[in-house]
């Protein structure tokens, strides 16, 4: 759970104009945090930070930048590696695509790698050391169903939230028992602008499919609460995915062995 008593501190969140990351904003400034909101839009940003000053008292300021480029990304990693005052990431920007691989333009999949991907990798390494010097801090990581379902959407977008989820993992084994939280959340189809950028718009979709983006965002922190390190909104049965994470650890302690599985082996194919 949650420790209450501790000053909330400051939470970047990326991806913060609109959608999952905007009600992030909203809800961590509820909770009692300063923010910290990046997005490339600025008179978006600036509108929904002006709401949140209203509205929560808190100290909200804006950074506009495309995480896609090179120097717009280092600007957002030298303030997470300098400020203090940061005691959470929110790695909420992204992109994705429903485009088969066989019509989809290289340079524009190249273009999600480098937000979806690198973007995220190097702003948790930005944070990472200073939450650790610190002794407490927060990383919230945005993936996908498409992480464990990659053949739902484009494969470069499955792929890229896959990796999401791997990161996370890894970050939790090394950084769990140096005071940091770490926390991916799976979304399935969320009603956003996500799905009109990717080429297919969520009306289209069944409504018992298509979760809200407050909705989405509420379960999430619940789950950040309970101290979960995967989060899957959607998921009605818990059970399943106890299992699946319980299989995936099972067959972990077996994946490396000096002899050849004897499926493998010469002589033992059938005609």
């Amino acid at each position: 759970m949650t420790d209450t008593s501790l000053p909330r501190g400051t939470a970047l969140v990326t991806g913060a104009s609109s959608g999952i990351g905007q009600v992030y904003a909203e809800r961590l400034a509820r909770r009692g945090h300063d923010l910290i909101l990046v997005a490339r839009n600025i008179g978006r940003l600036e509108a929904v930070a002006g709401a949140i000053r209203q509205e929560s008292g808190q100290n909200v300021s804006v950074i506009a930048a495309d995480l896609g480029a090179r120097s717009d990304l280092a600007r957002v990693e030298a303030v997470l590696h300098d400020d203090p005052a940061i005691t959470m990431l929110v790695n909420n920007a992204g992109f994705g695509s429903v485009v088969p691989l066989l019509q989809a333009d290289v340079e524009a999949m190249q273009a999600m790698i480098d937000v979806n991907v690198t973007a995220l990798t190097r702003l948790a390494y930005a944070a990472a050391p200073g939450f650790v010097a610190r002794g407490r801090g927060a990383i919230i990581n945005i993936s996908s169903i498409a992480a464990i379902a990659p053949e739902l959407l484009n494969g470069v977008y499955g792929g890229s939230k896959a990796y999401v989820l791997a990161f996370t993992q890894s970050l939790q084994h090394e950084l769990s028992e140096r005071g940091v939280r770490v926390q991916a959340v799976l979304p399935g189809a969320t009603a956003t602008e996500f799905w009109g950028i990717a080429g297919m718009e969520h009306s289209n979709m069944p409504a018992e499919w298509v979760m809200s983006s407050a909705d989405l965002v509420d379960a999430a922190l619940v789950g950040f609460d309970r101290g979960e390190l995967v989060t899957m909104p959607s998921l009605q049965d818990e059970a399943q995915l106890q299992d699946f994470e319980a299989a995936r650890r099972a067959m972990s302690g077996h994946l490396s062995n000096a002899r050849i599985a004897l499926r493998y082996r010469k002589g033992t194919l059938t005609a």
